[in-house]
């Protein structure tokens, strides 16, 4: 094996627990895109365990695999468009969020009522009803049951934006308006990861986070990184270096000879690439090896990157090295990897390809 992804079930499972004990709210674990790298259905037992009580997804094949692996607690599916199978969705018994009016048309036409949870856009531009909005007072719910009602905070890791208050206002609003023309979703949901931590007053009766759970800070600037927040990264991701070799200073390294060595000094070629998910523009970044950061030198390739392991290195080839970690022994972690790649740690995870072997153990570190 070249290299692995170790997934702490353990630290799922207490994250949860921690998280839920802010706010005494239901939580919904958000599981999406393979649990953000993580291994949906093992990543959705270990949430349960820890005290989530629904799961949400993306998609309705997210939502139908779990079901087809057992699992039996509320799920929402929210990116279900028009067209797509609706009964099937009903008879795996999985809640549907709905943003049109187009969607609700086709759902209420089913011969058995579909659980459904309203979207409303208040302000984030992206998904649930904005323009339809007084067609969707109008509408006739008879054909569904409205299990809940739900928005999405664009800004909520910038705690004191006026643009969060604002969102909190159009949910009320919107919630008061269903109600008096008779829709009175049980559920209520509007808090994010970032809100979760941050926000009391959205929490309303169920909070829906998705990267806390992995131990990650929505944003370590601007709220503080994992350990801060009582949170422990679940994700480990390691790689075997595939060779071990010293070079001269003034060799170039990698595609374009973008880096030059300005020393003698040992070079790590590392068994990973962009096709497992390692960003190509990574610069900053690197692995952990003999106690020591070992930094990118050169362009990431496809299968490989090269790290500057230093003339005094005593790592040799086939020896392990972490590519990233909790921090905790002084590794690089998905934060450090995110600001290499001028992106965020939700990509660095999600993104860890499928030739990455999920390895699941109730403790890594």
């Amino acid at each position: 094996m070249r290299a692995e992804a170790r997934i702490d079930l353990n630290a799922v499972t207490k994250n949860i627990e921690h998280l839920k004990a802010i706010n005494g709210v239901e939580l919904l674990a958000v599981v999406k895109a393979d649990a953000y790298g993580h291994g949906l259905v093992r990543t959705a037992q270990a949430a349960l365990k820890g005290g989530a009580t629904w799961l949400g997804v993306a998609l309705l094949e997210e939502a139908m695999a779990l079901r087809d692996a057992g699992i039996s607690a509320p799920i929402l599916a929210w990116l279900v468009q028009p067209g797509s199978d609706f009964q099937q969705a009903i008879e795996k018994d999985i809640d549907l969020a709905v943003s049109s009016m187009a969607a609700l048309k086709e759902i209420s036409e089913l011969k058995k009522k579909a659980r459904i949870h309203i979207e409303v856009d208040t302000g984030m531009g992206r998904g649930g009803f904005l323009d339809e909005w007084d067609q969707l007072l109008s509408a006739d719910f008879s054909q569904v049951e409205v299990v809940g009602v739900f928005s999405h905070f664009a800004r909520a890791d910038e705690p004191g934006e006026q643009q969060n208050l604002t969102q909190l206002e159009n949910f009320k609003k919107a919630v008061a308006e269903l109600s008096a023309v008779g829709v009175n979703p049980p559920i209520k949901h509007l808090s994010n990861s970032a809100a979760t931590i941050k926000d009391a007053a959205s929490a309303f009766n169920m909070v829906r986070t998705g990267i806390a759970i992995y131990g990650l800070s929505p944003d370590f600037k601007t709220l503080g990184d994992s350990k801060s927040l009582g949170l422990k990264p679940a994700m480990q991701l390691r790689a075997a270096l595939y060779l071990v070799k010293a070079v001269p200073a003034g060799s170039p390294i990698g595609y374009g000879a973008s880096a030059v060595t300005k020393a003698d000094t040992k070079l790590g070629v590392v068994a990973m690439g962009y096709a497992d998910g390692i960003p190509r523009i990574a610069a900053g970044a690197g692995v952990f090896v003999g106690g020591k950061r070992a930094p990118i030198i050169g362009r990431v390739s496809m299968d490989q990157f090269v790290v500057d392991l230093g003339p005094d290195s005593k790592a040799k080839s086939g020896d392990w090295v972490v590519v990233f970690g909790d921090g905790g022994h002084g590794e690089y972690t998905a934060d450090d990897w995110g600001s290499a790649s001028q992106s965020i740690c939700y990509e660095i995870t999600t993104r860890i390809g499928p030739r990455v072997p999920r390895i699941y153990e109730p403790h890594v570190y």
